[in-house]
């Protein structure tokens, strides 16, 4: 309660602390929705997955660059879908581009757990860093597979050309 002689009180400055937290939370996820980061194919991409989500109708292509040390050195996507998927897959080309393919799937399989389970730890938020924001996606469980389809694609983006799909689904073969 607020009043000239009162104050705020604790709970409910926290409260709208919470619920700032809530719209910057939307806002970083819109404005990566509005202007994808990597939108682009790349023409000299080496490694490569198509990534499709039938019940949502999110289809995207991802195309990295991995130099023979196993560097990402760029990544880039083209498709279209949601506004949860787009902003997954942007923000997801930031975080791996620079990375080790090895840091790349370690951080690939935290933001999987992070929202495809209840239990995921402290060390797997702080793991998914800038990535939490999806975090309350898992409320919605159809969603899950709209933020998480890119990664999936990204996954099979980095296996051995003999043993990669022709396409990743979020819906089992």
């Amino acid at each position: 309660m607020t009043d000239k002689f009162h104050g705020t009180n604790g709970a409910e400055k926290f409260k709208s602390q919470e619920v700032r937290l809530d719209d910057l939370y939307q806002e970083v996820i819109l404005d990566h929705n509005r202007r994808p980061r990597n939108f682009k194919k790349l023409e000299d991409a080496n490694a490569y997955a198509h990534g499709h989500n039938p019940l949502c109708g999110d289809d995207y292509f991802l195309y990295l660059v991995v130099d023979p040390s196993g560097m990402i050195k760029k990544v880039g996507f083209e498709g279209d879908g949601c506004a949860i998927s787009k902003s997954s897959a942007s923000m997801m080309t930031a975080a791996v581009e620079g990375k080790s393919v090895k840091d790349a799937n370690a951080l690939k399989d935290n933001f999987i757990h992070l929202l495809t389970d209840n239990t995921a730890s402290e060390t797997v938020r702080a793991a998914a860093g800038k990535l939490k924001i999806f975090e309350g996606v898992k409320q919605f469980p159809v969603r899950v597979k709209c933020a998480t389809l890119i990664w999936r694609t990204l996954e099979e983006a980095l296996k051995d050309r003999s043993q990669r799909k022709e396409e990743v689904s979020t819906e089992k073969e």
